[in-house]
């Protein structure tokens, strides 16, 4: 069996989709990504919840993290309940009903010159 690390609560309180993008290839058009890891030996049901600055949040997305496996969701791609807004500021909660290690990453491609960052998201 394997050993579960990490939390079941994580915060990234800088969120930003630019809305353009230097490039028409989607895989790098500008977006943002949430990188989970399940090291444990049951799935993960993980909830992520949008907050802004102006509005009541948006969620929860679902996403089922399997056990021992990696996933990388493009919040670009979120739709269900609703899109996440490009060219917004909001954060991140990520929960989930076990332990699971997440990082997030922003690729900005509003200039020819890409601009990649990525940070160990804040777990409770």
């Amino acid at each position: 069996m394997a050993a579960a690390i990490g939390r079941k609560r994580w915060a990234i309180p800088d969120g930003y989709i630019p809305a353009t993008s230097a490039t028409d290839d989607p895989d790098m058009k500008s977006h943002e990504t949430v990188s989970m890891l399940n090291t444990g030996d049951r799935d993960a049901n993980v909830e992520i919840t949008i907050y802004f600055t102006d509005r009541d949040p948006a969620g929860p997305y679902k996403v089922v993290l399997p056990a021992r496996r990696t996933r990388h969701v493009r919040l670009d791609k979120l739709d269900d309940p609703e899109p996440i807004p490009v060219a917004t500021e909001y954060a991140i909660l990520i929960e989930s009903d076990v332990p699971i290690v997440v990082q997030h990453s922003r690729l900005d491609s509003r200039q020819a010159e890409n601009a990649l960052f990525t940070t160990i998201a804040f777990s409770e």
